[in-house]
């Protein structure tokens, strides 16, 4: 591992890089963002030297950029999820000719996907219970709903509760067909992947297929969001504009209680239901930049550079340089309202740290007599 200045330094560094090229025992760079490491902020490379590099590759260096590729583990610390290192390894295995290890890992994603499916309706905790996430989600809503009902019973049919508590019944029966739907849909894909075949053509098309049940899982993420903060709204018109309060029909011990179970519910189904997503991409992501199952430039990802190439280039060994720029994908899983309470959960930590610096600068011109 260098810093990025030692891959494409002038003066003295060029002779070395030069050196090491010649050999032929530059096997694979790759480039990598800033905030990896704790201590240090700055991008760097991996260098991978190999001397019995094979003679098909022995004029040639593999250079893949990585910096777009990154999980955030805090506002400072960034890391690859453990799919990530898969998908940059599973392109070595595609420059190594070892395909099969290319194909069961596209194999194993798809197999995953569909587990992450089936377990939206069944799955095992960390303690070995069994749980249910989707339906577990829609009996909490259940529960709320019969809490608030001898309250809502005393009201009279055309309040200001009427319109949010009528969303609040289609939603759920929208919620109800669709979960049903889905939980159909993944039994259809189990029964077609007991007969599934693992060459590329094959892997391929189960990817397309399951894509559904991907578009499907972030569907019913939004719906489950949705029926919560209904249900959220509803209590909130009743407390703010119904006097709930003051009802004796109105227990609100039991409604906190409700809703807290109902949102524990809800974040544990979204989970859930995003790692059926989760898995289908990571498919797709291979699929998608090697169709044929073998290497291949891909823009702002990879390419095989010859040793004239890089000569050409002063002996740069910055992917980056050679790769291209990747072209601006759309996020189609970002969550606005997640992000906002991000960027709040930041501010709230730069506050705080500004609020320490700022004692602790009082503390030292006390001490100083200022």
């Amino acid at each position: 591992m260098m810093s990025s200045q030692a891959s494409s330094a002038g003066g003295g560094e060029t002779k070395v890089r030069q050196k090491l090229v010649e050999t032929g025992d530059v096997d694979v760079m790759v480039a990598i963002r800033s905030n990896f490491f704790y201590t240090r902020t700055v991008p760097c490379e991996l260098w991978f030297l190999n001397r019995n590099k094979p003679e098909a590759h022995r004029d040639k260096v593999l250079m893949i950029d990585a910096r777009n590729i990154y999980r955030k583990v805090t506002r400072k610390i960034y890391d690859f999820s453990p799919e990530q290192q898969q998908n940059l390894l599973a392109i070595v295995w595609l420059y190594r000719g070892q395909t099969g290890m290319y194909l069961d890992l596209v194999s194993g994603y798809c197999r995953r996907t569909l587990d992450e499916g089936t377990g939206c309706f069944n799955t095992e905790g960390e303690n070995g219970e069994t749980t249910q996430p989707l339906p577990d989600f829609a009996g909490a809503l259940d529960v709320l709903n019969d809490t608030l009902h001898p309250f809502l019973d005393t009201l009279a049919d055309d309040g200001v509760h009427t319109e949010v508590q009528k969303e609040l019944a289609e939603a759920q029966i929208v919620f109800h067909a669709n979960v049903k739907a889905f939980q159909q849909a993944i039994s259809e894909q189990e029964a077609v992947w007991k007969e599934q075949k693992t060459t590329n053509g094959d892997l391929k098309q189960a990817v397309d297929q399951i894509a559904p049940l991907a578009e499907s899982s972030r569907d019913l993420i939004k719906q489950t969001d949705l029926l919560y903060k209904f249900a959220s709204r509803l209590i909130e018109t009743c407390e703010n504009e119904c006097s709930a309060k003051a009802s004796d029909a109105w227990v609100a011990r039991d409604v906190t209680r409700a809703r807290k179970a109902a949102d524990d519910a809800r974040q544990h189904a979204v989970e859930q239901l995003r790692q059926v997503r989760y898995f289908w991409r990571q498919a797709h992501w291979l699929t998608e930049r090697f169709p044929e199952a073998e290497l291949c430039d891909v823009e702002g990802l990879v390419k095989l550079v010859d040793c004239a190439e890089i000569e050409t280039n002063d002996w740069s060994l910055t992917p980056g340089r050679y790769v291209g720029v990747a072209p601006e994908e759309v996020d189609e899983d970002f969550d606005f309202e997640e992000a906002l309470r991000g960027i709040h959960v930041e501010l709230e930590d730069l506050n705080a740290e500004a609020a320490k610096l700022a004692a602790t600068i009082k503390k030292n011109f006390e001490e100083l007599g200022i």
